[in-house]
């Protein structure tokens, strides 16, 4: 069973809009999550489709996957006050209606431009290795500061790359060391993602690579270049098809 774990429970706090979160804000004549669920919901490899949203859209979402015709959608839970919080609240839901040896795919809301193939190749790393993050090479380069001030490490560039999503685990696992991870903070204080809550339990991940268009919405200025990517993703859709 290959699970798809979309969180999308925030308010879109450094995304200014005068009503709704980012996530259902239209780009492409869709809200993004439906941009986002779409992808999951046409792979021929995801089963089943499971989503954290924030209480009071619940209603919306609803509406929403009714409208598309979302079928594999078999789950909304409320999510929580934290993005692991919210992944948390569907990881559980999740385990209550499947085989703890299911794959989950863990996939923000709001990142809806992962190609079908990044999503099988994770699949097929979680088979061989056990889970597998999505990464991309970072071509800046990277400075550690502690202070915002004063670079304290440069790493070379070319050990350097970007964690993406999704992440995949094993559900059994991955609901183990969160687990794990509530007890040593409660709060999920800096574990920005699933990988951070591995790396933190000294557990071994393995990368895989990502799609450079695969970016997450989070300024009004994401906007501009996600709409751009639809237009080129659509246009190189239909030329493939037209070849076909």
């Amino acid at each position: 069973m290959n699970i798809a774990i979309i969180f999308a429970g925030g308010t879109g706090q450094r995304f200014s809009h005068e009503s709704l979160p980012k996530q259902f804000v239209e780009v492409d004549q869709k809200p993004i999550i439906i941009h986002t669920l779409e992808i999951f919901e046409n792979h021929n490899l995801i089963d089943k489709i499971y989503i954290s949203i924030h209480h009071q859209y619940y209603s919306l979402m609803c509406e929403l996957i009714s409208k598309y015709k979302l079928n594999k959608v078999k789950g909304i839970v409320n999510g929580g006050e934290t993005a692991q919080k919210s992944i948390y609240n569907a990881l559980i839901k999740a385990q209550t209606e499947n085989p703890d040896n299911s794959i989950v795919l863990i996939h923000d809301g709001v990142r809806p431009i992962v190609d079908d193939d990044v999503i099988s190749e994770n699949i097929k790393n979680v088979k061989i290795y056990g889970n597998s993050i999505t990464c991309t090479p970072c071509y800046e380069t990277i400075l550690l500061s502690k202070d915002g001030k004063h670079p304290n490490t440069v790493p070379y560039r070319k050990n350097t790359y970007a964690a993406q999503a999704p992440q995949c685990f094993y559900l059994n696992e991955i609901i183990d060391a969160h687990e794990q991870i509530k007890k040593l903070k409660p709060n999920y204080e800096d574990m920005i993602d699933s990988c951070t809550i591995f790396h933190t339990l000294n557990k071994t991940t393995y990368m895989c690579n990502g799609n450079f268009g695969n970016i997450k919405v989070t300024t009004p200025r994401d906007l501009y270049i996600l709409e751009a990517l639809l237009k080129y993703r659509n246009r190189e859709n239909y030329e493939l098809h037209r070849c076909n």
